[in-house]
């Protein structure tokens, strides 16, 4: 594992775009919830850490966003990302598995705030867009590419490590034109 880098973007001396950032990205789950820490900006990252956290599917609703909540604290203490990139509950046919996916994104994004930290969401097609060049790309191929970008030796696994993984690389590509529109709206006020 790297060293835990500065909290806040570095940017060149002009203060244009960010040249180094650390981004957390979160799958949001409650049975797995996929994390990603990556540093870099958008032509070059790396991985620092990528896992799951797993609640027991038996435990009591209350124990297991308690559990969430204190792994998701954690991460955020220990690496202390200036982002998180949390997906965006978008569309769920299933309602039981959207009402929890929406309890976790939910934890996610109050520690995150919390915590002081940029938060920021993405859909599932604008990550795949990101990362794999097409909105409708399957999970293999953005594994695929999540490898490449990270250089990583093989695909990130499980499956949640690397969505979250992708998460913050879309957050990484799409930074700099968020700055710029963000720049261009208080500069046009």
């Amino acid at each position: 594992m790297q060293e835990q880098g500065p909290r806040r973007a570095r940017t060149h001396e002009l203060g244009c775009e960010p040249v180094f950032v650390r981004v957390l990205g979160i799958d949001p789950g409650l049975t797995r919830c996929g994390y990603a820490v990556v540093d870099g900006g958008p032509n070059e990252a790396t991985a620092v850490a990528l896992g799951v956290i797993r609640t027991p599917a038996g435990d009591h609703l209350p124990s297991r966003l308690a559990a969430l909540q204190r792994e998701l604290s954690a991460l955020l203490t220990e690496y202390g990302p200036a982002v998180v990139a949390v997906e965006q509950v978008f569309f769920q046919v299933n309602v039981r598995t959207a009402m929890s996916v929406g309890q976790a994104s939910g934890l996610a994004l109050a520690e995150a705030a919390a915590a002081g930290c940029e938060v920021v969401q993405y859909t599932p097609n604008q990550v795949k867009d990101a990362v794999a060049g097409w909105g409708g790309a399957p999970k293999e191929q953005v594994q695929k590419m999540v490898q490449a970008r990270l250089l990583l030796a093989e695909p990130p696994r499980p499956p949640d490590a690397a969505d979250a993984a992708a998460l913050a690389l879309c957050h990484l590509a799409m930074a700099p034109l968020r700055d710029r529109i963000a720049r261009a709206a208080v500069g046009s006020r």
